[in-house]
């Protein structure tokens, strides 16, 4: 099996506000806490780096800090997280630095800084620049804060992506036109755009908020495809627009398979090795993740990938590319020929979702639809 590329994602686990659409693994924290929860998160978070098993001596391919809410903690406690990573596993020439961050807690003065300790791409969740659709989804930031900090990543990053959601609740044609103009008004490269879905577990599936229908929905995607290709972005992805040269590097690494080490609360890392593929799972609460990295203990769950496991996760990851995937790639991260899958390629030929050509194998857009 090739060794594939290696990146690292870091975990932050606390929000202001929990919103009730999330699933992620993220709590709400007091601002009063913050200071005392960043030092001894960010201590166990070192501990953890330093006392990561072998990856047979391979550089950070990249870097990204999720959450949560990344931009809550201060630019030193990434910087001593950065410089961790680098002296443990070193990092390749142009190693793309993601954080992740909210409007509602982005400060002038900490973009600059985390500029200047070597992140070199943020994503911002904005989601929307309507007020009403920003007071439903609960979020922390006003349209004006929205605009405001988006424009500041711009002016400060080499890279930005701006996270947006359509099929809102009342959500109409003209108010995501409007959310459409305003990101491509700021000049952001990378428009990550995410339909609202009801998970379990959420307080909106608790209490459902009236949505727009499948006509409606459908009548929104196809207005937020035609407008970024017209400005020249590139659905490289399904839920991903990038303009030339912006695509993140980061996400690439998940859909082709590669490598992950998860460092923090409820992290996961996706390691091979010359025979076996192995996941591994952090605890998910943040208190029991400092608790047991103070005994060197951080992993909750561990297990090693059935190839049933490992060939529904590729196809998983590599068919959300709009460009699918060359067969030798499969190959390469699997170590299985396709051959073993040939019947399920040809079901899915035959019902029009794939097609294989020039050695590649990408779905149609009758499969993004599926998908």
């Amino acid at each position: 099996m090739h060794t594939p590329p290696l990146s690292a994602y870091v975990h932050i686990p606390w929000c202001i506000h929990k919103c009730p659409y999330c699933d992620f693994n993220s709590h709400e924290l007091k601002e009063k806490n913050i200071n005392s929860n960043e030092e001894l998160y960010t201590n166990a978070l070192i501990k953890q780096i330093e006392n990561y098993h072998d990856v047979n001596e391979r550089g950070l391919h990249t870097i990204f800090f999720g959450g949560g809410t990344p931009s809550l903690f201060s630019p030193d406690s990434f910087k001593q997280i950065i410089n961790t990573l680098e002296s443990k596993f070193g990092l390749e020439k142009n190693c793309e630095i993601t954080i992740e961050a909210n409007p509602g807690t982005c400060d002038r003065d900490n973009f600059l800084e985390y500029e200047d300790i070597g992140i070199n791409r943020m994503s911002l969740g904005v989601q929307s620049f309507n007020h009403n659709h920003l007071k439903k989804l609960e979020r922390i930031h006003n349209p004006e804060e929205a605009l405001n900090a988006a424009k500041l990543a711009v002016e400060t990053f080499k890279k930005v992506n701006i996270d947006l959601m359509f099929a809102l609740p009342n959500q109409s044609l003209k108010d995501a036109m409007q959310d459409i103009s305003k990101a491509l008004e700021i000049g952001a490269s990378h428009i990550s755009y995410y339909h609202l879905t009801i998970e379990p577990n959420t307080f909106f599936h608790k209490f459902p908020p009236k949505l727009p229908n499948e006509e409606e929905s459908a009548e929104i995607f196809d207005l937020i495809i035609y407008e970024l290709k017209k400005a020249g972005f590139h659905r490289y992805e399904t839920s991903a627009y990038a303009k030339k040269d912006s695509k993140c590097l980061h996400n690439l690494n998940y859909w082709n398979f590669g490598d992950y080490i998860g460092i923090g609360a409820g992290a996961h890392s996706k390691l091979s090795d010359k025979e076996n593929i192995h996941r591994y799972a952090c605890y998910k609460s943040p208190r029991d993740y400092i608790n047991n990295a103070n005994n060197k203990n951080f992993y909750a769950e561990n297990k090693t990938l059935t190839r049933k496991d490992i060939i529904f996760e590729f196809m998983m990851n590599a068919l959300r590319l709009s460009d699918g995937f060359d067969l030798n790639l499969f190959k390469e991260r699997t170590n299985l020929s396709i051959n073993v899958i040939n019947k399920e390629i040809n079901t899915a030929k035959f019902k029009k979702l794939i097609i294989e050509k020039n050695g590649r194998i990408k779905p149609t857009i009758l499969g993004q639809n599926f998908l």
